[in-house]
């Protein structure tokens, strides 16, 4: 049988699976390489984002991490259009179309941490306004949950087959412009979720692990729609709770107090991602 005819039940099911068995595999290598590159650096909020280098490597195997399962349903369902139309072998490309938006989103988080930083260095101590921009932060995520974007958006991410046929495009040009447009949609779904993420501190494992949750809940399950007014009052609440009583929140790391990490780095010590004056980075 030819590689571009479709294929038969049996053998369509087992790609599928295969599709689903890489990226999950890939998400749970992130997940480990990030549990290491971050144990003891989640300093809180306010935690200092490093070396733009050493943040684009830790960015991109977060979003690998947190993102790949829930983008399964929409790989799987490509590639069998793609085979459909006699047109295989684009998936790698409809995938880094999507990583592209990913890293875009996260040079532009870090272009803004910079500029706030630049202008005000201690403008998010916990002593100053950083209990009132994170828990900001999160109230926004959480009022996000219940505007008509982010239900469009989630309708989007939930309906794959809808902008795969709709929004065709041949090629592997076509599949990377695809994947960049989905990209975008995601990114229009979770943007709020992933500011909180980096307001709360991107640092936090138990953070990544919350938001991967809610991102996968909405996009992946069948009460995904519906779980968005819970996921919408509990981050409410949370917001509120950090600006009013920073102290008493519930798994906010607060600054300064993680393994004697200083949310700043100090003379004489590295940012992440930096070297010792005289020291060769590893």
């Amino acid at each position: 049988m030819s590689a571009s005819h479709p294929l038969p039940g049996a053998a369509r099911l087992r790609r599928q699976q295969t599709i689903a068995f890489a990226l999950v595999a890939v998400a749970l290598a992130g997940w480990i390489v990030t549990a290491v590159r971050m144990e003891g650096m989640d300093d809180g909020p306010g935690t200092a984002l490093g070396t733009l280098g050493w943040f684009v490597g830790v960015w991109v195997t977060m979003m690998a991490a947190m993102m790949l399962p829930a983008v399964v349903p929409m790989a799987a369902a490509f590639d069998r259009v793609a085979r459909s139309r006699a047109t295989p072998g684009r998936l790698p490309a409809f995938l880094a179309g999507y990583a592209v938006v990913w890293a875009t989103f996260g040079l532009f988080a870090y272009g803004v941490d910079a500029l706030v930083r630049g202008a005000d260095p201690a403008f998010l101590a916990w002593d100053r306004q950083g209990p009132l921009v994170t828990g900001a932060a999160v109230v926004l995520a959480g009022l996000y949950e219940l505007t008509p974007l982010k239900l469009r958006c989630l309708r989007h991410c939930r309906t794959p087959l809808h902008f795969l046929l709709g929004r065709w495009r041949d090629g592997r040009g076509g599949a990377l412009r695809m994947g960049v447009e989905h990209g975008a949609w995601c990114a229009g779904c979770c943007w709020a979720l992933m500011l909180a993420l980096l307001a709360i501190g991107l640092m936090s494992v138990t953070w990544m692990v919350v938001v991967a949750a809610i991102v996968f809940v909405e996009k992946a399950t069948p009460v995904g729609e519906g779980a968005t007014r819970v996921f919408a009052l509990a981050l409410v609440a949370l917001g509120v709770w950090i600006a009013a009583a920073p102290a008493t929140a519930p798994a906010v790391t607060e600054p300064g107090t993680m393994h004697g990490m200083p949310s700043e780095a100090m003379p004489g010590e590295a940012m992440p991602g930096e070297a010792m004056p005289g020291e060769a980075m590893p």
